[in-house]
């Protein structure tokens, strides 16, 4: 399958959440931490939903799940929870192939919204593997509200030819690769935010 008819069924996946009403973040405390926003995004589809965006994220919610009960992780999978950055990844492993999500959020600058971010991407023998699964989506979550809703990449258009996004833990900034057709690494560039969206 091309690279652009997968593009399509990973937009025809996110379209299904997007056409969702907006999503509550459930929290304990002054305000929601990352653990929240995961949880709301991965526990919110419907008995009903597409089997397409559950086959997308299952695997990441089976690991909150865990997280979150206190169990560990299947030996396959390495999670790591930064409640301090505002960060998580989780990777699946098996043979050659590694599946790596991340999630993260930043404080806008308005002082009243936050944006959530999920990025997914499957890698063989490290190098890229791109399928209909991978991408980046983005949420923008209302403070008064206590509630978020898929928007648009802010300030830039996802690249989904041979790219890859790396989530920040510890900065602030978006890390995009792009590769060339041998699964090597091309070039790299920084979408800097500014407190309400991403520039190079």
């Amino acid at each position: 399958m091309k690279r652009v008819s997968l593009a399509i069924v990973f937009a025809c996946c996110t379209l299904a959440l997007a056409a969702q009403d907006a999503i509550r973040v459930n929290y304990k405390g002054a305000k929601p931490t990352i653990v929240d926003f995961a949880s709301a995004f991965l526990f919110s589809h419907d008995e009903d939903e597409d089997e397409c965006d559950q086959e997308a994220t299952g695997w990441v919610e089976y690991a909150i799940s865990n997280y979150l009960k206190g169990e560990p992780q299947e030996e396959w999978v390495t999670l790591t929870v930064d409640e301090k950055n505002g960060y998580i990844c989780c990777e699946s492993r098996h043979e050659d192939y590694m599946i790596r999500a991340e999630m993260c959020y930043w404080n806008e600058s308005d002082g009243k919204h936050k944006l959530f971010a999920y990025s997914s991407w499957l890698f063989q023998n490290g190098k890229p593997h791109l399928g209909q699964y991978d991408g980046i989506t983005f949420f923008r979550y209302d403070n008064a509200t206590k509630k978020m809703k898929m928007c648009e990449s802010p300030g830039f258009d996802v690249d989904y030819d041979n790219t890859s996004y790396d989530l920040p833990r510890t900065s602030k900034d978006i890390i995009v690769t792009k590769w060339d057709d041998n699964g090597n690494k091309k070039q790299k560039k920084t979408l800097k935010w500014n407190g309400r969206r991403f520039s190079l």
